[in-house]
């Protein structure tokens, strides 16, 4: 199966975009009533000299527009100067339009009062107005590499989840701001600067449908700043948003990411940029933009930073403008991008196929939004292990109709399917395809248990579940003892996972094979992981909510689940095509356009490790030095990118 790669190729001057969120030191979201020429190149100087290729700057609405017909030509002769500023220093800028909202607090022009700014009608006019003025101020100056209609709308235009608006609406809206920047003549590519927070990456309904705005925009710009309670999974967070973003085909750029360092150590901070620099770009990003350039300390009693003063330090350089150890890591992570010719290469086919539910962004009638949450994480946490099998997994969607061939279909804790996406499994089954499904009943007790028509029928078991009461887990660890064979795990050999989970979805499935063979048992004897074949394939069942279970378990990560993906590929018959002999360090390979391959290698150990790359046709060669490579030494979290072949 094919893996999103898609990637922007309008401007190859500063392609791939490499940069950084930019407010100046001097002001912050003020900056352009403090604009100070002199201070601005030399942050500018600061991100060239480290790699970074271009930013993404902002219209303060309130002082841009001051008033519902006039423009403030003061400030768009200083963003002239900001312009000619990115031009000098072979940089480019991506401007944003509508910004209310930033870093934890809206700010209003005075004179747009209570009007709702996705349906007064009026307002939705000055709106567009602003935009195509604006367009056609800079639209024909070289540092314009592209725009963005506002900064995270969602968190503006109706305060998140407090009465969102209907996607009808918010689409229409998006028509409008998108259609205003073509008719003023900006040709550069547009998105919506949303963050990518609606149904399809999150299952949560903010208005914003990346499939119904795609007709207007020309690529999808996640924000990314999610937690969690295991590290891995922390890392390969922005990654897995990135997949989940790629739904409408188009380029995904990682709009926004980063943290304040008031929360985490200088080490952590850059642990986490180099994970998610690279663990996204294996994820299908092909853009990155810091959240943000600098930090502002000279501005602790201006808001936002007076009552939210972790926001001082998002900087990738502190308030002296000096690199901070993001900054490092992105001129690292620049280097890679230019030795690897990252603009010609694209990510290697995927034989698994991870499988995203429809109930993640359909809104069946009388389905419950309390369903999507578990989709999401019991996927994420399925993405983390199949990093750590070495196995390169494709996203596909249910509710495309499951398109691509795959020789490994992975259903990790889902419950619900639709009738029409559990036949066209089991059609794939039967035509030589691994259908692997672990049981979960739900976190909620209302219709617990399987979702979705026959499933004795697809796994050759007769399940004995009794309506409306869960079968506890009454273990806390699940052993999982296997009877026979099964791809890469011996007979006699015991898996371990913790057990987790709520009152409603800590369950098994307790079922008489009738079909199928019993590969493992649990501890009490019971059937764990079964085996039905099924014309030319097969279909797996785990009767425990492995993936969901490790979800809900805070710094589990590598679990043994990994073991489980590794055999299950074997038995599909799907290509790992490098694998390191270590769950803690993962291998993707991208493919240059000239045949050229470059293997990655991403540690999750918070010590040194040393692995020895393996399943690889020719040999591994440093990207640097060209000297061959037989054993990698990883350091506590590290990155190396090699030559294959």
């Amino acid at each position: 199966m094919r893996r999103h790669s898609a990637q922007l190729t309008h401007d190859s001057a500063v392609l791939p975009w490499l940069g950084a969120n930019f407010w100046s030191r001097t002001g912050g979201p003020l900056m352009w009533r403090n604009y100070d020429p002199k201070t601005v190149r030399e942050e500018l100087t600061v991100l060239r000299d480290h790699g970074l290729n271009m930013t993404r700057s902002f219209f303060y609405w309130p002082d841009f527009h001051p008033e519902p017909h006039r423009i403030d030509e003061e400030l768009c002769d200083r963003f002239h100067d900001f312009l000619d500023a990115h031009t000098e220093l072979g940089m480019a800028t991506v401007p944003t339009f509508i910004v209310g909202h930033m870093s934890g607090e809206n700010w209003d022009p005075v004179w747009r009062g209570d009007r709702d700014l996705y349906e007064d009608v009026w307002l939705l006019g000055r709106q567009a107005w602003f935009v195509s003025q604006m367009t056609r101020r800079f639209k024909d100056h070289s540092a314009v590499t592209g725009w963005l209609i506002t900064n995270e709308m969602p968190g503006y235009g109706r305060i998140y989840q407090v009465d969102p608006p209907s996607s009808d609406v918010v689409t229409a809206w998006a028509q409008f701001m998108c259609n205003a920047v073509r008719a003023a003549g900006g040709t550069q590519p547009v998105s919506l600067g949303d963050g990518a927070w609606g149904i399809e990456v999150t299952g949560r309904d903010n208005g914003f449908s990346l499939r119904d705005t795609a007709e207007y925009v020309d690529f999808v710009g996640p924000h990314v700043y999610r937690s969690d309670t295991d590290r891995p999974r922390q890392h390969y967070r922005a990654a897995f948003e990135c997949e989940l973003a790629s739904v409408t085909g188009q380029p995904v750029i990682l709009e926004e990411f980063g943290l304040s360092t008031d929360t985490v150590s200088a080490e952590a901070a850059g642990t986490y940029y180099r994970q998610t620099l690279h663990t996204s770009l294996l994820g299908g990003a092909s853009g990155w933009m810091a959240w943000n350039n600098t930090d502002y300390d000279d501005l602790w009693d201006q808001s936002p930073y007076d009552h939210h003063p972790f926001e001082m330090h998002f900087g990738i350089t502190d308030s002296t403008g000096a690199p901070k150890a993001p900054l490092h890591e992105i001129a690292d992570f620049a280097d890679v991008l230019r030795r690897v010719d990252f603009a010609r290469c694209h990510r290697t086919d995927a034989d698994a196929a991870l499988v995203v539910p429809s109930f993640l962004e359909r809104g069946y009638p009388y389905s419950r939004p309390a369903d999507r949450p578990l989709i999401f994480t019991s996927l994420h946490q399925a993405y983390v292990t199949a990093h750590a099998a070495d196995l390169p997994v494709a996203l596909t969607r249910e509710a495309d109709g499951l398109p691509g061939d795959a020789r490994l279909y992975l259903l990790p804790a889902t419950r619900q399917l639709t009738t029409r996406g559990r036949r066209e499994l089991e059609r794939r089954a039967r035509a030589g395809a691994t259908v692997y499904l672990s049981f979960c009943s739900g976190e909620h007790p209302a219709t617990r248990g399987p979702w979705f028509h026959d499933l004795d029928g697809l796994f050759g078991v007769e399940h004995q579940l009794t309506y409306g009461v869960a079968e506890p887990i009454e273990d806390d660890v699940l052993e999982m003892t296997f009877q026979e064979e099964f791809g890469s795990i011996a007979a006699g050999e015991t898996l371990r996972f913790a057990v987790a989970g709520n009152e409603d979805s800590r369950a098994y499935l307790p079922v008489v094979p009738t079909g199928a063979r019993v590969v493992a048992t649990d501890a009490h004897g019971r059937p764990a992981l079964l085996r039905n074949e099924l014309g030319e394939g097969r279909a797996v069942l785990a009767t425990y909510p492995l993936e969901h279970m490790a979800a809900r378990t805070a710094r589990v990560n590598p679990e043994q689940t990994y073991r489980l993906y590794e055999a299950l590929a074997e038995v599909a018959g799907a290509a790992r095509p490098v694998t390191t002999g270590s769950p803690l360090v993962a291998a993707d390979v991208l493919v240059h356009e000239d045949g050229r391959r470059f293997l990655w290698l991403v540690s999750q150990g918070a010590e040194e490790l040393t692995v020895t790359p393996g399943g690889h046709a020719g040999g591994l060669r440093d990207l640097v030095s060209g000297e061959p490579v037989t054993e990698v030494t990883l350091t506590a979290y590290g990155v190396r990118v090699l030559a294959l072949g």
